[in-house]
């Protein structure tokens, strides 16, 4: 007989809408993400990615995740996340969205 879980996980997720300004190709565009992918990826723990609009040289769409116990938490970092993409002086937030699951 199994003992019932008490543990909570929480998915927080975040989708962030970007303009690149100054990209005039893909190559510019894929500089500049792989960049800002990096650099959250080195300051939090948290997973990202490109998930839409690919095709396109001077927009891009970010998608963050965590998995944690505090939802409180996650949100935390995905703003955190948010906030070094707002200082990146190459990208422009156009808005992001945070969910919890």
């Amino acid at each position: 007989m199994f003992a019932p879980f008490h543990h909570i996980m929480v998915i927080g997720s975040c989708t962030v809408d970007l303009l690149i300004p100054a990209s005039q190709s893909l190559k510019d565009k894929r500089q500049v993400i792989k960049s800002a992918v990096e650099t959250i990826r080195n300051k939090s723990n948290l997973s990202v990615a490109e998930v839409a609009d690919q095709d396109l040289w001077q927009r891009a769409v970010l998608g963050m995740a965590c998995v944690t116990n505090d939802p409180a938490f996650a949100h935390r970092m995905l703003a955190k996340a948010v906030g070094a993409l707002e200082a990146d002086p190459r990208v422009e937030v156009l808005s992001w969205d945070v969910e919890m699951l």
